[in-house]
């Protein structure tokens, strides 16, 4: 009985295990079909992770470590590297320096077989550094199906005709050299404003989806209204920035909108990352100054957020903890 007892464990082990290694190897290359992010097997797919804080601020969990304990403790299926450009030490001022940040992670993310977000992780407009950038980056990664690229994070005060012409020139730079991996495209106010793509998509590219972003305790049911709208008419969003705090990344966490919108995204497939791993003080970075720099994150070392956002992540990957 005991033997019957310890292979048992074992098998179960090795099943969880293989699958949380086997996340690229299992879905491959993904693609956009309607609305829904699919598989290579034609299969939908829900992708689930954490997004890096600004690499320029927070460099010091930008390593293979924090990629291979996101995975393996928080069940991470994805990640997101959030390149800083303007601000000091972001691209613009230390591009090099940058570049090895942002590879750390995606090389990471690689060697774990799981998928990698490469975010340009601006407010503003900067086409031909942008176009520089992704340029190298389709070139060294664009052969890999982990990688998806978010070129525009946040638009501020910009018009969607202005994003829009911005995104379709990236994206013929990013098509030029890679064909087939995810683009995600940006929109007016944070990410807001995805009822007015709806009603003026990018057409003549396959594998485009729209961003949205949501910090729970500012964004409900008129946003969640929006994107309700957005799907009625075609247009796939992916959730690559959220949390359930305040939209300024501080205040108490709203559980129940929080709750709301991961059951909302789930329900209709979307994926979903949760911003950040950094530990500024304020709500949404997930950790203390005590958490290592190289993973291995005890319960002391998480905020609440942090702590919600492991759970969320290891309920949905079928964890019974």
């Amino acid at each position: 009985m005991k033997t019957k007892f310890l292979f048992l464990t074992l098998f179960f082990s090795i099943i969880i295990d293989s699958s949380m290694a086997q996340t690229v190897a299992i879905h491959g290359q993904l693609h956009v079909d309607g609305i829904q992010l699919k598989d290579k097997n034609n299969d939908a797919v829900v992708l689930r992770g954490m997004s890096f804080g600004w690499h320029n601020w927070w460099p010091r969990f930008y390593n293979a470590d924090v990629v291979k304990w996101l995975h393996n403790d928080w069940d991470c299926s994805v990640v997101r590297a959030a390149m800083g450009v303007e601000p000091a030490g972001g691209y613009i001022d230390r591009p090099d320096w940058s570049k090895e940040k942002i590879r750390a992670v995606i090389d990471g993310a690689l060697r774990e077989g799981i998928y990698v977000i490469i975010d340009w992780h601006s407010h503003n407009i900067r086409l031909k550094e942008a176009q520089k950038f992704f340029t190298e980056m389709a070139k060294e990664y664009g052969n890999y199906p982990n990688v998806i690229y978010e070129i525009f994070n946040e638009p501020e005060h910009q018009t969607w005709d202005e994003i829009k012409a911005y995104a379709i020139e990236l994206i013929k730079t990013i098509r030029a050299i890679d064909a087939k991996n995810i683009i995600l495209v940006g929109n007016p106010h944070w990410d807001q404003d995805i009822d007015i793509v709806a009603d003026d998509p990018i057409k003549g590219f396959s594998n485009i989806m729209y961003t949205v972003h949501f910090y729970a305790a500012t964004h409900k049911q008129t946003l969640r209204d929006k994107c309700n709208y957005a799907l009625k008419k075609k247009i796939p969003i992916f959730i690559s920035e959220s949390a359930g705090m305040e939209a300024t990344g501080d205040g108490p966490i709203n559980d129940d909108e929080w709750t709301k919108w991961i059951t909302w995204a789930e329900a209709n497939k979307i994926s979903w990352i949760t911003w950040s791993v950094a530990d500024k003080n304020e709500t949404c970075s997930v950790l203390y100054p005590s958490a290592s720099s190289n993973g291995n994150w005890n319960d002391k070392d998480l905020k609440e957020s942090g702590i919600k956002t492991r759970q969320l992540l290891r309920r949905y990957a079928g964890r019974s903890k």
